[in-house]
């Protein structure tokens, strides 16, 4: 199969790349060289999605199978691609998330939800918000039309080449040792995607000409926050780390040292009405269709593994935090702030 990824290099482009190539697809990239190396083997074409000219260069004396899009951030730029590539390819699998649903977070989700609302004509260059992703979906519906158009709501995704930097700063912050602030409940679940099993899930449907819509992640309940931590202490070998358990209403007092959710604690989701249903996402039609997901475990040891081999990266700090997009916070908490709290609090 002739499979053409919109991205390609990083992360979740990475996997399907990867996955593609291992099931013997012929694979194109498209992107513009910047976020990572393409993997041997594919047929790497370089250029802007943002640029109709460098589309139409892609799309001359080409044609594929099947388009999959792990990089749409604006539906202008979508729009974009699926009018160019509509009479080029056969089908368009969009990456989409659960963020794109008006109800994510405070209630749970079914891929029959409500969407935020965001035309598919919505002007590029719109600041980053959640409704983009919807938008974004119109303008693939729009160009291939459903019986030729699968979305695919995304998780939160996770494993080997991550981006985010949220499993990665768990685990280091593991590694270095003495006591770790833990958040709120241990018994709160969690719903994370290996990467590599939202690629898998991805191409099998691709492959088996899937349209519709699929809400991609593990099911509700698989995971503790508990057993999140204490998974990354036991695979960064944190033989002298304590993990200090402190209430949430603690955490959340306004003033100097509260803590910022998701941001300083990553994947911390409190118990609060905004923030009470963001792990319950009812992925069952995927499960139904085939999506297996593999045992958090062996993905955290599959990313220590990774990042012992891929050393600190130029925007990660001598203490693991990464820059988050949009925001003027690092991922991940600030050091001499956990011992603060963990003095006032532990």
């Amino acid at each position: 199969m002739k499979i053409l990824l919109l991205g390609g290099s990083s992360f979740l482009g990475r996997a399907y790349a990867a996955e593609a190539l291992a099931r013997g697809h012929q694979v194109t990239t498209f992107n513009r060289g910047r976020s990572a190396a393409d993997l041997p083997g594919v047929e790497a074409v370089r250029g802007d999605r943002d640029s109709a000219e460098d589309l139409a260069r892609l799309v001359d004396g080409r044609s594929w199978d099947a388009v999959v899009d792990t990089s749409a951030r604006q539906p202008a730029q979508t729009a974009l691609s699926a009018r160019l590539l509509r009479e080029r390819a056969g089908h368009y699998s969009l990456v989409s998330s659960v963020h794109a649903y008006a109800d994510w977070g405070g209630q749970v989700i079914t891929e029959d939800s409500a969407l935020l609302p965001c035309p598919a004509d919505t002007p590029p260059d719109q600041p980053f918000g959640r409704e983009l992703k919807a938008g974004c979906e119109r303008a693939v519906l729009e160009g291939f039309g459903p019986e030729r158009s699968l979305i695919l709501n995304s998780g939160l995704l996770i494993g080997p080449h991550e981006i985010g930097g949220r499993l990665p700063w768990w685990l280091e912050r593991m590694a270095r040792g003495g006591r770790v602030l833990a958040p709120g409940d241990p018994g709160r679940t969690m719903q994370v995607i290996d990467v590599r099993d939202f690629a898998a899930f991805g191409l099998d449907r691709l492959t088996a000409g899937t349209a519709g819509r699929f809400l991609t992640t593990a099911p509700p309940g698989a995971l503790t926050f508990g057993e999140w931590l204490e998974t990354c202490r036991e695979v960064a070998g944190a033989t002298d780390t304590e993990l200090v358990w402190v209430e949430e209403a603690r955490l959340l007092a306004e003033g100097p040292d509260r803590v910022e959710p998701w941001l300083e604690l990553p994947f911390w989701a409190p118990d609060l009405p905004d923030w009470a249903n963001i792990w319950q996402v009812d992925s069952g039609r995927a499960r139904a269709a085939g999506l297996r997901c593999r045992p958090f475990a062996e993905t955290a040891r599959d990313t220590w593994e990774w990042l012992r081999t891929r050393g600190p990266a130029e925007d990660t700090d001598a203490d693991g935090r990464k820059p988050v997009p949009g925001s003027t916070f690092r991922q991940g908490i600030e050091p001499d702030k956990e011992q603060r709290l963990l003095a006032a609090f532990g």
